[in-house]
């Protein structure tokens, strides 16, 4: 829902009758024609199928194909007169989803065309702007082809014109602290990993997923193996203008038994245990390893220190906190169940929510080599989106593209129930809003444990929305499906 000054629905299901093959299809090309501009066709292993629909603002063609996957990477419509790009992507872990952006408003009209080794989907887009005429391409497949063409039934929806708010919001800013850096290597594990590099690591995995989320940007602290001294950490992130700032580490004790994750806030008064003052004492020397020295008299940071009582600040630090470490429980046991508090250097702003995540322990040998594993680096970086993207959800700043695109959808829903549709018209109409904001929403993959419901509470949003917008017939979810995660209402 970008942009949208007003919402436009033409939704057309297509069902095919087809033998469709129990197994999986391949989608092995798809084909545009500068000489019949208006005119595309997919090339397919065997018949399927799909449904289309279009949008506008901007005008897009959207396809799903049925139990269908790629062959190979799609070309795109370089310098093509009506289709200005294309891109791909997996729907209810089955579906295959194309949308093409389009340069002027189109409907759509679908034929299929079988063959002896497969099946070519073919769109005919009728246009509201003039563009060069085409031929009859149908007339002569039919005329000059033993194939058999069959007519797509359509069910048309008239079109509804609703009044979608403004969506121009700005990014929320997510600045990544990935700890240590240089000379100042961390901690360091029995097999000699060191902790500078496993949590940078972890650090650009979830770079990758915030920077693939609408609505959100990442601000990386440090992008390279080089040290930062603490104080300019902060500094970064504000100048970053960040909401947020995520700092990452590896635990390390001299009880090698010592294992799980942990999540910490900033302690205004004292740590709230022994290990927690400890553990700030000996990340708060970082800078001394470093070279740069003790920086407390440096202008910036006694400002920065002067003044700690930003409520705002502390309770988001601690709603961020508490959503993070519920959403790394879900990989494991924890080191401690709730948020702790210590006097971290790099979590001084007053006025930017700052949290520290202990990833696991690296003095531990298996959490060792749990941090040096790829499949682990991603889960945690998963884990960690997923609870700063459910505390974002419940307060995202008022001028951000994602507050506006969650009170957007409600207002659009709301629309869907008071217009004057026939009943039987609005599930269809709502279920084309919801494909509408699929692209701005977040995602969930499913980790070991996890349930519906549980993923529902994290999000705050009810199991029937998940259901909808997952289009799932039940309850049940399996390790590794992705989520899409409608607004909360």
């Amino acid at each position: 829902m970008r942009c949208l000054r007003q919402f436009y629905r033409i939704l057309c299901f297509a069902v095919i009758s087809c033998t469709a093959n129990a197994e999986q299809l391949q989608l092995k090309s798809i084909s545009y024609s500068s000489q019949e501009p208006t005119h595309l066709a997919f090339d397919l292993s065997a018949p399927c199928r799909h449904r289309y629909f279009s949008l506008s603002n901007p005008h897009r063609l959207v396809i799903d194909l049925e139990n269908t996957r790629l062959n190979q990477v799609l070309n795109q419509p370089n310098d093509h007169p009506l289709f200005a790009n294309l891109r791909t992507g997996i729907r209810n872990g089955q579906d295959l989803r194309i949308v093409i952006e389009l340069k002027g408003s189109a409907q759509g009209k679908s034929l299929l065309v079988e063959k002896n080794n497969g099946a070519e989907l073919q769109f005919d887009l009728q246009l509201k702007a003039a563009l060069p005429q085409k031929v009859d391409r149908h007339a002569d497949l039919v005329a000059t082809s033993s194939v058999k063409a069959v007519e797509t039934p359509v069910t048309p929806v008239r079109p509804v014109a609703l009044k979608a708010p403004k969506t121009k919001g700005r990014d929320i800013i997510v600045a990544i602290d990935a700890g240590h850096g240089g000379k100042d290597i961390g901690a360091q594990g029995g097999n000699g990993t060191q902790e500078k590099d496993v949590v940078f690591a972890i650090a650009k995995r979830l770079e990758a997923i915030i920077n693939n989320q609408s609505g959100m940007k990442a601000a990386m602290i440090r992008n390279g193996d080089y040290f930062v001294p603490l104080n300019q950490r902060v500094r970064l992130a504000h100048e970053a203008k960040a909401d947020l700032f995520v700092s990452i580490h590896a635990d390390a004790f001299n009880d090698a038994s010592a294992r799980g994750a942990s999540v910490y806030t900033l302690a205004s008064k004292g740590a709230s245990s022994a290990g927690a003052r400890w553990l700030a004492d000996t990340e708060n020397a970082a800078d001394a390893v470093g070279g740069n020295g003790n920086d407390a008299g440096n202008d910036t940071l006694v400002s920065i220190l002067h003044d700690l009582s930003n409520k705002a600040a502390k309770e988001a630090s601690q709603n961020v906190g508490n959503k993070v470490l519920k959403s790394v429980r879900s990989l494991g046991e924890l080191h401690r169940s709730a948020v702790q508090k210590a006097g971290f250097v790099v979590l001084k702003s007053p006025d930017i929510p700052s949290i520290l995540v202990e990833t696991a322990f690296i003095s531990n040998p298996e959490e060792e080599n749990r941090l040096n594993s790829r499949a682990y680096q991603d889960r945690m970086a998963a884990a960690m989106f997923g609870g700063i993207m459910a505390h974002f959800r419940q307060y995202a700043p008022a001028n951000t593209l994602l507050a506006q695109q969650s009170r957007a959808a409600r207002v659009v829903r709301a629309q869907v129930e008071n217009n004057s549709l026939p009943a039987s018209d609005k599930p269809m109409l709502l279920a084309a809003v919801q494909d509408e904001v699929v692209d701005s929403l977040a995602q969930h993959t499913i980790n070991r444990g996890e349930t519906l419901s549980g993923i529902a509470q994290q999000y705050r949003v009810s199991m029937r929305a998940l259901r909808l917008a997952n289009k799932m017939n039940d309850g049940n979810v399996k390790i590794g499906q992705v989520l899409v995660i409608p607004p909360a209402t």
